[in-house]
């Protein structure tokens, strides 16, 4: 009986080995990093912070053995992004593209590591009966501010339908929710709304003219962002983080998924579930370039984010090239870019 167990042992052991010989080495877990992530209160309840929810929720994060704790630096807002970077309150930072260019060009070492949404769908929508943009001629439009990207790409818009600055009148309105007032309460003949405002109008019978991205196919809206002197030293985990990323957006677009997504989107932003899927669907039904493949910057669209503060007047001839906000290494180095 002694012998046969031996035997046996002995045999268990040599499958062991031939199974190691044939499969390799099992993989050694990574040792867990933490990152601290920024960002700004309104941008986490909003669909722009999909790529990053998506990426810690699903577990991608944690595969590359990478601990991403999501903070909102005190005091918040959009202009403290980059400076929570330089007070080390955290590593990585959600920022708009003309909030990092104004930051690098006063100093900051702060660079693009990574791009999060390319380009935001804004709907012209206009009151029932304007039934053309020639309608719109000596009418009042509610726009953003008047060097803000939206309201470049709807003027742009517009003027591609043969309607110039001094064709129209406009007030400024901050934000969606209060451009869609404007409209529902007759101030504004026209508006730009962003998502889920336009489906709520257009339900209510107001009149979509147009999307922005018709008039700006490329554009970089807002990226991940880091000092890079902390990146450099630390490689490893900027890597993890872009690969985590990079899986994130995979998962976003594929159409398996799609009920996954739509629930993290109510689950974020508190969107009605067929806003969430009008959304997905205006996205990439066609496709719209709105979301990265994987992660990868978009120079043309980085370089069309400084052509319009150009032409906003916020930066001054010669225009800076797209290089200098940009660190590719990171991205390259993951085959991501």
């Amino acid at each position: 009986m002694a012998r046969l167990l031996v035997r046996f042992m002995a045999r268990l052991a040599a499958t062991a080995i031939a199974i190691t010989l044939l499969l390799g080495p099992a993989p050694v877990r990574a040792e867990m990093l933490t990152l601290r992530y920024g960002q700004a209160y309104s941008a986490a309840r909003s669909i722009f912070s999909l790529p990053v929810t998506i990426a810690k929720n699903e577990g991608f994060f944690a595969r590359e053995g990478l601990d991403v704790q999501l903070l909102q630096p005190i005091p918040g807002g959009a202009d403290n992004q980059i400076t929570a970077l330089h007070n080390d309150s955290v590593d990585v930072t959600h920022v708009a593209t003309p909030f990092l260019i104004r930051a690098a060009l006063s100093g900051s070492d702060a660079v693009a590591i990574a791009a999060e949404f390319n380009n935001p769908i804004y709907s012209l929508i206009a009151k029932p009966e304007i039934k053309t943009y020639a309608d719109l001629k000596g009418k009042l439009l509610g726009f953003a501010a008047e060097t803000g990207s939206i309201t470049i790409s709807i003027r742009k818009l517009m003027a591609m339908h043969g309607l110039q600055r001094d064709d129209y009148r406009t007030k400024f309105v901050d934000g969606t929710p209060d451009r869609l007032a404007c409209l529902t309460a007759g101030d504004c003949v026209a508006v730009p709304l962003g998502q889920p405002q336009d489906f709520v109008a257009m339900r209510q019978g107001y009149r979509l003219l147009g999307h922005s991205t018709e008039a700006v196919p490329d554009f970089v809206y807002t990226v991940t962002a880091a000092r890079k002197s902390w990146a450099e030293n630390n490689k490893d985990a900027v890597g993890r983080f872009v690969r985590g990323l990079g899986a994130a957006f995979r998962f976003i677009r594929d159409p398996a998924r799609r009920n996954d997504v739509v629930r993290t989107i109510v689950e974020t932003t508190g969107l009605a579930e067929a806003n969430a899927r009008l959304s997905l669907s205006l996205y990439f039904e066609p496709e719209r370039n709105v979301l990265p493949r994987q992660g990868e910057i978009d120079l043309k669209g980085f370089a069309t984010a400084i052509e319009f503060m150009g032409e906003a007047g916020v930066l001054k001839a010669p225009l800076p090239p797209v290089e200098r906000f940009v660190d590719l290494q990171h991205l390259r180095a993951a085959g991501l870019q």
